[in-house]
């Protein structure tokens, strides 16, 4: 991977960012990421670190059920028109400053 950076003008950065990933992955974790990107055929730092974070995502987290007693019983009804009314009543009333609508 070294090589592979050493051409382009920030590799030196990118090698940087790589083996710090060692401290907290793991010598063999980063050794398996650089190894698929170079069978991928690509080598940048983003691509390995990117490799690393998708292999330790823990996944979904298992749902949390919710009791009867905390479960809606009526379901809330999208109602634009009663919006539209609340808004009309604040047009009409003065607001607290004098200055113009509430």
């Amino acid at each position: 991977m070294r090589s592979k950076l050493a051409g382009s003008n920030d590799g030196d950065c990118q090698m940087v960012d790589i083996l710090a990933a060692v401290l907290t992955d793991g010598l063999p974790a980063v050794e398996a990421a650089c190894a698929q990107a170079v069978c991928e055929g690509v080598h940048s730092s983003d691509v390995i670190l990117n490799i690393l974070a998708r292999r330790r995502d823990p996944g979904p987290v298992a749902p949390i059920f919710t009791p009867d007693a905390l479960k809606l019983r009526h379901a809330p009804v999208a109602d634009c028109a009663r919006y539209d009314l609340l808004k009309g009543r604040s047009e009409e009333r003065p607001s607290s400053t004098g200055y113009g609508r509430a």
